[in-house]
């Protein structure tokens, strides 16, 4: 683009250079031709009447003479405006090049490296904003691009971190309750359960370290994956309070601290029962590991939705970790005392979102933390 502008302002320039020179040339070669003649008539005119002793017809004839060589003085002057103008003509194509080049072009071959720095993976050279040129906006965007991407690529190494740091606490969780199984399986071979009560309570234990791991091969297994779509939801109908009540017993039966409010309603949901179970699994192991006190799982029914909440009595969520407590491997401020691997509250909301349902959580007044989970009731007569 520069060398076409400047083809341009030389092309401009030859064109004022040509039009005065032709200029000048016509005048002179027309002067040249008529005045020299006239001049040459005035003169021998005169000589003659000096002679003949007319000496006024002479001053008169030379009074002409001296006219016509200011008429000639005046066209020289004229010629010396044509290529005064030549001049003024050219300067101004050469500044308004040198203005050109300024202002759009150096700035434009400015943008034009800076992309190719970019293209190149080079993003730590900053584009400085000019609000003096056209390009002051495109400037600006440009550099912000460039500090998006920056951003981008620190957010991905922070994650490609995270991942790393997620896997390596999952398998050392994991070992913990392994050991533990082992060991008791090494009690139970050497007989160490003489009494009945001895082998339940190993047997007990087995299972419940065997449900750990379970668990945990089960986050190990949900972070692999690069995208949670990945994960099938495979919903069908069924009447969701009893499915509840049944869960929750189950999961209670360990330790008996949850209580569920059976309702004296029914209601018809679609969803995934698996997917529902890991939900309900996943907010009561929460509760236990944080808030440490009983759980209470009450189930209502309000504008089409069943809500099942789930409340505790501990200290909550801070109110600053509120807004990001959904992101994955985020952990709150509370939870720097407890192992954990931040995936807990992101697979609740995953999973209830992909069944069409929606998840609150509301710091309650008197203590401790709800969590609800609202999914939208169904007609089975229209299912079936």
């Amino acid at each position: 683009m520069k060398s076409r502008v400047i083809s341009i302002t030389v092309f401009f320039m030859l064109v004022f250079i040509s039009v005065t020179a032709l200029y000048c040339v016509n005048d002179k070669s027309s002067e040249n031709d008529d005045t020299n003649g006239e001049l040459i008539v005035a003169i021998n005119e005169v000589e003659r009447l000096a002679a003949d002793g007319d000496s006024a017809q002479a001053a008169e004839k030379a009074a002409e003479l001296k006219g016509s060589l200011k008429d000639s003085q005046a066209q020289n002057s004229s010629r010396n405006t044509a290529i005064l103008f030549c001049g003024i003509g050219c300067a101004f194509a050469a500044v308004v090049f040198i203005y050109v080049y300024l202002s759009i072009l150096r700035p434009f071959d400015k943008m034009k490296g800076f992309a190719e720095t970019i293209a190149g993976g080079d993003f730590d050279i900053p584009l400085n904003y000019e609000r003096s040129n056209y390009f002051g906006s495109f400037t600006w965007a440009f550099d912000s691009m460039r500090r998006e991407i920056t951003k981008a690529r620190a957010c991905e190494r922070e994650a490609i971190d995270n991942n790393k740091t997620v896997i390596a606490t999952l398998s050392h969780d994991i070992k913990t309750p392994v050991s533990s199984i082992r060991a008791y399986a090494e009690g139970l071979g050497a007989n160490l359960d003489s009494t009945p009560e001895k082998r339940s309570k190993y047997l007990s234990v087995i299972m419940r370290k065997c449900d750990e791991v379970s668990k945990l091969t089960n986050d190990l297994f949900l972070h692999s994956l690069s995208d949670l779509d990945k994960l099938k939801i495979q919903p069908e109908v069924f009447e969701v309070t009893e499915f509840i009540g049944a869960a929750v017993k189950e999961i209670a039966a360990e330790q008996g601290d949850v209580i569920c409010e059976r309702p004296d309603f029914t209601a018809q949901v679609s969803a995934d029962k698996n997917r529902l179970m890991q939900i309900t699994e996943n907010l009561i192991n929460n509760a236990r590991k944080y808030a440490k006190t009983d759980i209470t799982v009450t189930l209502t029914k309000e504008n089409g939705c069943v809500n099942i909440a789930f409340r505790d009595s501990g200290g909550g969520i801070p109110d600053e970790d509120m807004p990001f407590i959904f992101e994955k491997f985020y952990r709150g401020r509370n939870s720097a005392d407890e192992q954990g691997s931040g995936l807990g509250l992101y697979i609740v909301k995953y999973l209830t979102t992909a069944q069409g349902g929606e998840v609150t959580l509301l710091n309650l007044p008197e203590g401790g933390l709800k969590v609800t989970v609202a999914l939208p009731c169904c007609d089975a007569s229209k299912t079936s």
